[in-house]
């Protein structure tokens, strides 16, 4: 980390954490940080679900909502970006105080609940995108929709000429009754509408869903049966947990989305269980709890075809990815790996 980054890190952890993000993703857009530009290797470029990737590390939604800093993010050493969650009417999301960090565990915790400009103002500014990075966006429902499904569906029809790549959310524990649609006939009834919205997109684009660490094993199965059938591209594992099991934070008890270290097991946990569930069939995304090299090594062995990180960029800094990606390829190396796709899945059973 650079010392700008780290006096920079310093001020911003003594303020609000959400105005403090809001400071930071304005200083982005200032060019205030240098930026290290795309990083690969031969053992980092890898495909997921058709999309070439320089290297296999990627941003989380929620970092940029709004699309706001695209250029810059897509500059900062991930192999790919996600934007959102977009809602097709603009919202509020809940009530402030809504985000509150946990140092002693390396944890945040958060009910946004998809605050957003909504999709007509995110799509502009999609279309807008700079050439040659990979853009996804997750999708969102608004708060106060009679039908969930179609809201999904309208947000891909409107920006889904403008990404590569687009990620079913039916796992943030903010908006009520969400995940309720991970439910089997549920979830059936969602994918059957936004695939068919995605026909009449003028090209292709990945299909992901997003679901949630706090599955039983029957639900986690539904998923892999579901996915499979409806030919959902791939699968991203997993948005933020309710559990605050061996938390050590005064603030464990805030009601919202639990992310960082204290998911990293249980998440890898599932990525694991899911490649054997579907064979290795579905490229899995493993979120949660990467903070180093090691870690997004951990999710890739586990089964990940590519990992994404976010909260630790909160107490690490944008400089993060580039460390992990370098440290990535050398680990790549060091254990005899001619590409990061040799590696995927070759260590979930120390997770099963």
């Amino acid at each position: 980390m650079k010392a700008i980054e780290q006096i920079g890190l310093t001020a911003l952890r003594q303020i609000d954490p959400e105005m403090a993000h809001r400071i930071a993703l304005k200083a982005l857009n200032t060019g205030v940080l240098r930026l290290p530009g795309q990083i690969t290797s031969s053992r980092l470029e890898t495909e997921l679900a058709g999309l070439a990737l320089p290297n296999p590390l990627g941003l989380a939604a929620g970092f940029d909502k709004n699309a706001e800093a695209l250029a810059q993010l897509s500059r900062a050493g991930f192999g790919f970006v996600e934007v959102g969650a977009a809602t097709p009417k603009p919202q509020p999301g809940n009530q402030r105080p809504r985000l509150f960090r946990l140092p002693e565990d390396d944890a945040v915790i958060n009910r946004f609940g998809f605050n957003n400009d909504g999709m007509e103002v995110i799509a502009d500014r999609l279309e807008r995108r700079p050439e040659g990075a990979i853009i996804g966006l997750n999708l969102g429902a608004n708060k106060d929709s009679d039908d969930r499904s179609e809201d999904y569906a309208r947000v891909l029809s409107r920006c889904g000429p403008f990404v590569d790549f687009a990620t079913i959310n039916v796992s943030s524990p903010n908006t009520e009754n969400l995940r309720d649609l991970q439910g089997a006939a549920a979830l059936e009834a969602l994918l059957l509408k936004v695939t068919e919205a995605r026909d009449w997109l003028p090209r292709r684009i990945p299909l992901f869903l997003k679901i949630a660490p706090d599955l039983t094993d029957p639900e986690l199965a539904d998923v892999a049966r579901i996915t499979l059938a409806r030919g959902i591209d791939g699968i991203v594992a997993t948005n933020t947990t309710l559990s605050r099991r061996g938390l050590k934070s005064a603030k464990q008890s805030e009601k919202g989305g639990l992310s960082g270290a204290p998911l990293f097991s249980r998440s890898t946990r599932i990525l694991a269980q899911l490649y054997d569930l579907t064979d290795g069939r579905v490229p899995l995304i493993g979120v949660g709890g990467v903070a180093s090299a090691e870690d997004a090594y951990a999710k890739i062995r586990a089964g990940a075809s590519a990992v994404q990180l976010y909260t630790a960029l909160s107490y690490k800094g944008l400089s993060l990815a580039a460390e992990i990606v370098q440290g990535l390829d050398t680990i790549l190396q060091r254990d005899g790996f001619a590409n990061v796709a040799d590696a995927v899945g070759t260590g979930r059973m120390d997770w099963l």
